[in-house]
């Protein structure tokens, strides 16, 4: 008995070790800021990505306007750096088809356009920031950190499955269910997985973030059953072992 019960004891151990090793990889990865690059150039592409993948960012590359549309509109970044003369959509298109879709992300226009009449344009057209090609490695790195601590978190309307969030008037306008109105815990706790889509998030840290207040852990599988039975199930995928996520975006 006593063999066993030690036994017991010690599987469980390796199993909270193995839990608290896994919720800390994903606060690791939580805490990484994702930047898109919009490039066509592919030697200057892959040279971006390297640098700022060795800066510790989550880099997405596209590399002609239409892909970099279809991957701001889909997933969440924290800025964008984009060139303007890409095939198929012109680069201060993309941005102003973004903002249209009332898509926030700074944007920072690199271009070899770097006459005042070029900046003038990609600014007044959207972009937070522009630099001319060819450009400093340091200043490019500053002005992507700047740009991230001016502009939080802030878009007013965010992708999910299915349709839009609205946050402004905490409303999901979903396809098949029109617009469905949400509690204010209820539109926090889908902005907070909707603003980091490819995020894994432990029940621990949601109710850390989301559910400070409550008495216990319970509420978060109890906000997803809500979601759940107005959005349909789609709208959060358990991950099992680990927590919940963003459902799949269209």
């Amino acid at each position: 008995m006593r063999h066993g019960y030690r036994h017991t004891m010690a599987k469980a151990g390796r199993a909270a070790v193995a839990r608290a090793a896994a919720d800390h990889i994903l606060q690791i990865m939580a805490e990484k800021h994702s930047v898109l690059v919009v490039e066509d150039d592919g030697a200057l592409a892959s040279m971006l990505e390297d640098l700022l993948e060795g800066e510790g960012y989550d880099v997405v590359v596209a590399r002609d306007g239409q892909r970099a549309l279809h991957q701001g509109l889909t997933r969440h970044f924290d800025v964008m750096v984009m060139d303007r003369g890409l095939p198929v959509i012109e680069g201060l298109d993309v941005v102003e088809r973004l903002r249209s879709k009332g898509i926030s992300t700074p944007v920072l226009i690199l271009s070899a356009l770097g006459n005042p009449a070029d900046r003038v344009e990609g600014l007044d057209r959207g972009a937070e920031d522009y630099m001319s090609k060819p450009f400093d490695l340091d200043e490019l790195l500053a002005r992507i950190r700047s740009l991230i601590r001016r502009h939080p978190d802030t878009s007013a309307m965010l992708r999910i499955p299915g349709g839009m969030l609205d946050i402004g008037s905490r409303t999901a306008k979903v396809d098949g269910a029109g617009r469905v109105a949400l509690s204010e815990r209820e539109c926090e706790f889908l902005e907070h997985l909707a603003r980091r889509p490819q995020q894994v998030f432990t029940r621990a840290g949601l109710l850390e973030s989301i559910f400070a207040d409550a008495d216990e852990g319970g509420v978060v599988d109890t906000y997803v059953h809500y979601l759940r039975k107005k959005l349909g199930r789609s709208c959060i995928r358990t991950v099992r072992g680990l927590g919940y996520t963003l459902g799949p975006l269209a």
